[in-house]
């Protein structure tokens, strides 16, 4: 009997739907991801007691609430999520019921790698651009993002490949995609060949997210 006996022409057309699925999820859910952890990122160094632009309230405030969405995990988080992605997607199951959970359970994380990659940056740039009279907005758009773009490269790679561990703890409670059939075909039914097809190809989405975001960047590295 062989062990790839499961793989039959209809387990591949199987197999092919949840990868697209899986990609749908990521190009949907990483941009928002981005779009909302870059903002948070930037608001919590700017309100960081070490900065001129200090506002602890607003840090303290800012920070509970991400610390709070960090320590839930994503799969507890999708299944408290449900009433509300209900009431924003309209369904909580499949491709579509799992974006809005993934981007809540990975911008705060990569909110949490903008404030690093920012603060990396000599304060001695931020002073001096504060001292010649830069705005929060200048200082942000003309000094911080630019000589921060290789680190918010680097932690945007590393949520890439959070969010493709996310959608597959996804598929334990109906989210489809790999993680999906992964548990259907490879712990409910004991498809292992399906189950080992299944983690090739996520470890393939891997090392794509990984090497595009090293080459990304290594380029704005030496700008």
């Amino acid at each position: 009997m062989s062990f790839f006996q499961h793989l039959d022409a209809g387990k591949w057309i199987e197999i092919l739907a949840a990868t697209r699925d899986t990609l749908i999820m990521l190009a949907a859910s990483l941009p928002l991801t981005l779009a909302v952890g870059l903002p948070l990122g930037v608001a919590l160094y700017l309100t960081g007691s070490s900065q001129p632009t200090s506002r602890p309230w607003v840090n303290r405030g800012v920070s509970f609430v991400i610390n709070v969405l960090r320590s839930v995990p994503f799969i507890i988080l999708m299944i408290c999520m449900i009433p509300l992605t209900l009431l924003v997607m309209g369904t909580s199951l499949g491709v579509r019921g799992a974006i809005l959970p993934l981007v809540v359970g990975a911008a705060p994380f990569y909110a949490r790698l903008v404030e690093g990659a920012l603060s990396e940056i000599d304060k001695g740039v931020v002073e001096a651009s504060l001292a010649m009279g830069a705005t929060t907005r200048q200082l942000v758009f003309r000094v911080l993002l630019p000589e921060a773009t290789p680190g918010l490269i680097g932690g945007a790679t590393v949520t890439a490949i959070a969010l493709v561990g996310f959608t597959a703890m996804g598929g334990a409670i109906g989210s489809g995609g790999l993680g999906d059939l992964a548990y259907r075909e490879g712990y409910l039914r004991s498809h292992t060949d399906v189950a080992l097809v299944t983690v090739v190809l996520l470890l393939i989405l891997v090392q794509l997210f990984q090497f595009v975001g090293e080459r990304m960047a290594a380029r704005y590295s030496h700008r």
